[in-house]
């Protein structure tokens, strides 16, 4: 197919769309899925483009309307945020709550036990309908919702842009539980992890247990019980791929092996003249950025070498 033909089978494919949309006959295609190591194993459920196209402009509606509602520390899938900045913030609370390192911290660590999988499509349409006033919008939000289902009535997939969105949306109102009813003030949130800190380690076994009633009660989720610590700040804290400790960051151990491994993977099939060069050099490059976040001489030695050592090959 060329060009030529490939733009206008997009133009019909989006014509079509267009009118299905207007006489509300749209059905979902269904979802591809396969397993990712990101770093753990995870169902990604990939929709077809004509429907990634419908879910991207449905994504605009909602994301303007809700953002502004949100914590500014929820770091997920929000422009302007995002791993890195959420790791700078945490870093900026432990620094500042533990006045330069002079002072014991604590850090309470959670993760929601099969986060997408268990949010309740009723409660979620429920939440979207505060907000957005559009009856036909929400029709279309719906369909979104309900051509999904872990369980019945259950589950968003992993992989949806409109699943970023409505994963904010419905932990909006905890964010709020534990900054305001809970009071506390150095908190941080991304997806289904959040930390929060305290010079009180008393105080943080407390809020375990309201924090279980409040998902239970109000969100229908659990706390995943093999993810829950408590640990002192000098033991290193570990988030998002990161352990913080005074004076530094360092990448979790788990994280440069697997940006070892794939690289090892990568140069093997350069070798094999299955990829370019150039292919491999965009890898290193964008570990590097990753790396420049932290301090990892040894890892960022090792993808400095590899790359001059991709210099000599064909």
């Amino acid at each position: 197919m060329d060009v030529m033909e490939f733009s206008l089978n997009l133009e019909n494919n989006i014509f079509a769309l267009q009118k299905e949309l207007t006489s509300k006959s749209w059905i979902c295609d269904g979802y591809k899925s396969f397993y990712i190591n990101d770093p753990k194993p995870r169902a990604i459920h990939k929709a077809t483009v004509r429907d990634r196209v419908l879910y991207q402009a449905v994504y605009r509606v909602p994301y303007p309307i809700f953002d502004k509602t949100f914590i500014f520390d929820s770091y997920s899938s929000r422009t302007g945020k995002g791993t890195h900045a959420g790791i700078k913030r945490l870093n900026i609370f432990l620094r500042k709550l533990s006045q330069n390192y002079k002072k014991p911290i604590y850090a309470l660590k959670c993760d929601i036990r099969r986060f997408f999988d268990s949010i309740d499509h009723k409660l979620l349409l429920t939440l979207l309908g505060q907000k957005i006033n559009c009856s036909e919008t929400m029709e279309l939000v719906a369909k979104i919702i309900d051509s999904f289902h872990k369980s019945p009535g259950k589950g968003l997939p992993l992989g949806n842009v409109t699943s970023q969105i409505f994963a904010n949306i419905y932990m909006n109102s905890f964010d709020w539980y534990v900054k305001k009813e809970l009071g506390s003030k150095y908190y941080v949130r991304y997806c289904d992890d959040f930390i929060i800190l305290s010079p009180d380690k008393v105080t943080l076994f407390d809020n375990i247990r309201y924090i279980v009633c409040y998902l239970d009660n109000n969100l229908k989720l659990s706390l995943h019980s093999n993810k829950v610590f408590i640990r002192k700040f000098h033991q290193g804290i570990d988030f998002l791929g990161a352990v913080l400790l005074p004076h530094h960051i360092v990448p979790r151990t788990k994280t440069k092996k697997r940006i070892i491994k794939k690289l090892a993977e990568l140069l093997q099939g350069l070798q094999a003249g299955e990829l370019t060069k150039d292919r491999l050099n965009r890898s290193i490059s964008s570990y590097l950025g990753h790396l420049s976040h932290t301090k990892s001489r040894e890892t960022t030695n090792f993808l400095h070498s590899l790359r001059a050592k991709t210099q000599g090959l064909p």
